[in-house]
């Protein structure tokens, strides 16, 4: 009888995963040897860089490691938490920062929400010989923002303790987790801590306990958090191994979550896993247990509901921390395709420990954290564990578009001029509208030695295809254009170049070809006439035009870019994980180079 209902209880839950679990479906699946993964990308994704760090910066952008965003919308504006260190991942002293935008694009300075904590001389660890002296805390939270039920913003972080190499500081043997209030005035509440690790308390800590305070709002709003088992599961790597409040007590990292349609709760962690809660957290069915199809290491993983009731999940789907890209669901249970979001790997500028190359760490805006105006998916992560990012992503998510493309930017609406172009915008190498002469351009900067600024454009799937655009370069003694047409694994078949010396130049094979001079602040009008079937193009110039063979075979066409710099292949897949070196002038910024995108027409051919 035992046999029988063992049998049975395996056959049940087999059952029960194999129909009520996050799954991926799809049989798109990224190619690491490219930084883009060889995805098609989600039509509109606009990649914004909002902290770009240097470490001769006299303000809050000086220290090299800037790690694990997390993302909230409130009062009409965005909010982006980031933790700190000066060189490298657990390497003291750490704090947190805190930047604020209205649209989305234009961030503040960072701010410290959170500095750096002093350890009291002679602080040990249970079982560890090291011992603290002049040793400040680390910073390590996998929740940043909680807005109360009513409408309070509190800004979260956690202090943790790193006593010698190879020490961990989310080992549950840290400070605690703190608090404060983030008020509609700009201005902060006091930092109070909301849960000690067990050999701290009031009598050996700096800040003071949170049912201290005369604030009855604050207070309650902080029962709320330590009553929703939801939130207190994204606490569990730097909790006590035994808080009460957890309910899963297992050593699964960075959860998060979502509202299935019939009301039970999806939970995602690191390496895909995940398991399904139907009391809200307080009890999960299986696992968690592998997601069946995903692809994803030990970096986040994002998921939520969109505008549109359905489900996007947003990660990297590789054993890498490369590309970036997102998968949709109807159900919030079966995925079904795989999108690029971000395809870049910016130059790692400072070396540090364990500062992992590509866009990762993703999280969105969690469920009560605010929703933004227009239903669009906001994302933010770090690059190379460096510099900060977010993302724009256009709900609903596409990746084809079916009418030729005739982008005046002059006859558009203000702030949809680039709603069907992709954006990577560093903050020295911003892409954006701009108004010259009261005409609309798409302006391309780049003052950054070790980045570039890029806009493409999908246009219909064609084997033959006229592309026209003009563009102005602002120089012709300074700066690099690349304009592609690539295929929708982003294969460029052929390349036109504008040099820092006043040439355009294609690419042909091993060689590049002339195709004449420009002039600085002259307009270009070129033409591009493809046919990828015969591998031969037609690109005329201000009225003069150029037979060339395409440099690698495609059989069709996309999508054009423009880029202010040649294709990175560096790193790859056999690149060593970790980087100790700064990068040669690694504070160094270049003379700006400027170019006007006018306007861009497609037209697809018979």
């Amino acid at each position: 009888m035992k046999i029988r209902l063992t049998i049975l209880f395996i056959i049940h839950s087999s059952f029960l995963v194999a129909q009520d679990t996050v799954r991926y479906i799809g049989t798109t699946l990224s190619n690491v040897d490219y930084h883009h993964g060889q995805l098609s990308p989600a039509i509109g994704v606009h990649n914004i860089q909002t902290v770009r760090v240097n470490r001769e910066d006299t303000g809050t952008t000086n220290w090299t490691y800037n790690h694990q965003p997390m993302l909230a919308y409130w009062n009409n504006t965005f909010y982006l938490e980031y933790l700190s260190n000066p060189v490298g991942e657990h390497v003291a002293p750490g704090r947190t920062l805190l930047q604020t935008s209205k649209d989305g694009y234009n961030w503040n300075t960072p701010v410290v929400i959170f500095p750096p904590y002093k350890l009291i001389d002679g602080t040990v660890k249970e079982g560890k010989k090291d011992s603290a002296k002049n040793t400040f805390a680390v910073m390590h939270q996998r929740i940043g923002f909680y807005t109360s039920k009513n409408k309070k913003l509190f800004a979260l972080g956690y202090y943790g303790i790193v006593l010698g190499q190879k020490d961990d500081p989310n080992d549950g043997n840290g400070v605690g987790r703190v608090i404060r209030e983030i008020k509609s005035d700009g201005s902060y509440g006091v930092i109070y801590f909301l849960r000690y690790n067990h050999a701290f308390d009031e009598k050996n800590t700096s800040y003071p306990f949170y049912k201290t305070s005369k604030d009855a709002a604050f207070v309650k709003a902080c029962g709320e958090i330590l009553a929703t088992p939801l939130l207190m599961q994204q606490m569990v790597e730097e909790a006590d191994r035994n808080d009460p409040l957890i309910s899963l007590q297992k050593d699964f990292k960075a959860f998060n979550y979502y509202h299935l349609p019939n009301g039970n709760v999806a939970g995602l962690w690191k390496y895909a896993l995940t398991s399904i809660s139907k009391d809200e957290g307080m009890t999960w069915q299986y696992g968690p247990l592998r997601a069946p199809g995903f692809v994803n290491a030990n970096a986040k993983i994002w998921g939520q509901k969109t505008s549109d009731n359905k489900y996007a999940a947003v990660y990297n789907p590789s054993e890498f921390r490369w590309p970036l890209a997102v998968s949709l669901s109807d159900d919030g249970l079966q995925y079904k395709n795989l999108l690029l979001v971000n395809g870049e790997i910016s130059s790692l500028r400072y070396g540090g420990a364990y500062k992992s190359y590509g866009p990762q760490y993703v999280r969105g805006i969690q469920e009560m954290d605010g929703k933004v105006p227009g239903g669009n998916m906001w994302v933010t992560y770090s690059m190379n564990k460096e510099d900060i990012w977010i993302a724009e992503i256009p709900v609903p998510v596409r990746d084809k578009v079916t009418a030729d493309v005739n982008d005046n930017f002059n006859d558009k609406k203000d702030g949809e001029e680039l709603k069907e172009w992709n954006l990577f915008s560093p903050v020295w190498c911003r892409t954006v509208i701009e108004k010259k002469e009261s005409t609309k351009v798409l302006a391309l900067h780049d003052s950054d030695p070790f980045d570039y600024a890029k806009a493409e454009r999908v246009f219909p799937v064609a084997k033959k295809v006229a592309v026209e655009f003009s563009i102005t370069p602002k120089q012709n003694n300074s700066g690099y254009l690349e304009i592609e047409m690539v295929n929708a694994k982003g294969t460029a078949c052929m390349r036109i170049m504008l040099d820092s010396t006043g040439n355009i130049l294609t690419k042909q094979g091993y060689r590049n070809k002339s195709l004449g001079k420009y002039v600085a602040g002259e307009m270009l009008n070129i033409k591009i006439e493809l046919n990828t079937t015969t591998r031969f193009y037609m690109v005329t110039i201000n009225g003069k035009s150029s037979g060339n063979i395409c440099f690698a075979p495609v059989e069709s066409a996309e999508r054009i870019v423009f880029r202010t710099g040649g294709t990175r292949r560096f790193p790859n897949a056999d690149t060593p994980t970790d980087q100790d070196y700064d990068l040669s002038n690694a504070n160094a910024k270049d003379n700006e180079a400027i170019y006007f995108i006018h306007y861009l027409k497609t037209t697809s051919l018979k």
